[in-house]
């Protein structure tokens, strides 16, 4: 039962990325249930008529291949089902995977071509242009100067052996007004949160940055992924940190993660999708 269940995993996986199978490849019998992280724009059951319309685009001969994907709104909450067998894979993001691996040894990466790449953006609301048009600008400094290379480099590339990233200091800038950033902290080390509360890693040294180019004190929130658009139309948060577009709408829609009222900056970073299985 176990070797079957991998077997559709892996088939998944293929489908997905577009990796390996041939039309002679076996076809898989059993439901693979597939986690992800909510999606702002997209209902559950959306994303897997979408998801299933992808996998026949890929491979018309597999298309009775028959694939469940769970929505969660927190990591931890995914990686869990994953332990207890409620899902038999998981979906995230290349840095977390390499970061999540080495710390879990029993944990695998399955075949993948990293076909499907997704885009990092700030999201504001719409009429925030200003805001906007600050974050773009900063954006683009950072991009140009090498700056947002430098810090992945050093807050994600570099983590190695299940060390953790460092903390890092927002600075207060004396007399400047402050715009409150939601943070989900639950993808590291590309987006964290220390055990004792402090977020730290890449995000906050991203910020740090981006703080410093606006010349605007930064308020972090803590949120779920799934709270992202909430918060802002509640204006609880001026700013969340991050939404995930496809870099090639011409796959996923490019409204997935962005709801009507929601505007999004320039991207700041890019990852590939992988997927995560138990040994």
């Amino acid at each position: 039962m176990k070797k079957s269940i991998l077997a559709a995993i892996c088939a998944v996986c293929l489908l997905i990325t577009g990796c390996g199978g041939g039309e002679n490849a076996p076809k898989p019998k059993e439901n693979a249930k597939i986690g992800v992280i909510t999606h702002l724009n997209a209902s559950e059951l959306e994303y897997n008529e979408l998801m299933s319309k992808l996998e026949k685009s890929y491979r018309p001969s597999k298309a009775d291949l028959d694939a469940t994907y769970k929505y969660f709104d927190r990591m931890n909450d995914m990686q869990l089902a994953l332990e207890s067998g409620q899902i038999d894979m998981l979906s995230t993001y290349q840095s977390v995977a390499d970061y999540m691996l080495q710390k879990s040894p029993d944990k695998e990466l399955l075949p993948s071509n990293k076909i499907l790449t997704d885009s990092f953006c700030f999201a504001v609301r719409k009429g925030d242009k200003m805001l906007k048009n600050d974050l773009n600008k900063a954006i683009k400094e950072m991009t140009t100067d090498g700056t947002l290379i430098k810090l992945s480099k050093q807050y994600i590339i570099d983590i190695k052996g299940g060390t953790e990233p460092p903390a890092v200091e927002i600075s207060e800038i004396e007399g400047a007004d402050t715009i409150k950033v939601a943070v989900t902290g639950d993808l590291p080390p590309f987006d964290m949160i220390s055990a004792d509360g402090t977020p730290t890693g890449f995000s906050t040294a991203v910020l740090s940055e981006v703080s410093k180019r606006i010349g605007k004190n930064i308020e972090l929130i803590s949120i779920d992924s799934g709270a992202r658009a909430s918060i802002l139309s509640s204006k609880g948060a001026d700013v969340v940190f991050w939404v995930a577009v496809p870099k090639d709408n011409t796959l996923i829609p490019a409204n997935i993660d962005q709801p009507e009222g929601i505007d999004i900056t320039d991207p700041y970073y890019h990852d590939n999708i992988v997927h995560i299985s138990k040994k």
